[in-house]
């Protein structure tokens, strides 16, 4: 979009995906396949992020005024979006309303999260890690072949203290039951994660209830 070329350029993004970057609807060299068109036609998956509360609120609408617009509104795959915006913006009624709408529509959000912001503020609004958005479009795009199963998994270390200083412990980092996690989870399960102390971030969608001893 044009706001978009304010922040990062054009050519950049080229350099670094090592693809045609679009831009205008209304290229003459496009005109024969309609490059929007196209493109939501060959997506198997639409990821908006960063997403304005100015997109958001197109896309409610049906407005389709730009190349971004017109592929949302024109694309039958799958759509993410990753909110990022001012605090006050993102908890305004309008933007409530927005969201609510596209979810309806089967739009899916993830974020946004709550940190600094770059308009200085502090609060929800922060636009998500790549990790977690790409953590959460394999989820949508997963078969959901388990619905309606509940999944228990434990993982990570216990921590059996001897006194109130030393304990004995284990050299588990979690990571095989944090990813079982995430697959039943894409998978459409109910999942539960019991989990010992572990620098691990639990996945979006799981109940996590961490401990400390076995018992």
């Amino acid at each position: 979009t044009a706001s978009a070329c304010e922040f990062v350029t054009p050519l950049s993004l080229q350099t670094l995906s090592g693809a045609p970057v679009t831009m205008n609807m209304f290229d003459p060299a496009d005109e024969i396949t309609v490059s929007h068109i196209a493109l939501a036609d060959k997506a198997d998956v639409l990821i908006v992020a960063p997403a304005t509360a100015n997109i958001i609120a197109k896309a409610a609408a049906g407005i389709a005024d730009d190349t971004a617009s017109a592929i949302m509104l024109a694309c039958k795959a799958p759509i993410v979006i990753a909110p990022a915006m001012n605090v006050n913006m993102w908890n305004n009624a309008a933007t409530k309303r927005n969201v609510e709408v596209l979810q309806e529509r089967g739009v899916h959000f993830v974020g946004p999260e709550a940190g600094d912001l770059a308009c200085g503020y502090q609060g929800q609004g922060r636009l998500c890690e790549v990790e977690r958005i790409v953590d959460f479009t394999e989820s949508v795009l997963c078969p959901k072949d388990m619905l309606g199963t509940k999944v228990v998994i434990a993982a990570g270390p216990t921590r059996e203290h001897i006194d109130p200083i030393r304990f004995v412990s284990n050299r588990s980092s979690g990571k095989m039951g944090f990813a079982l996690a995430r697959a039943a989870r894409n998978r459409g399960a109910r999942v539960t994660l019991i989990t010992g102390p572990t620098y691990l971030t639990p996945p979006d969608g799981v109940k996590c209830l961490r401990v400390g001893s076995a018992q």
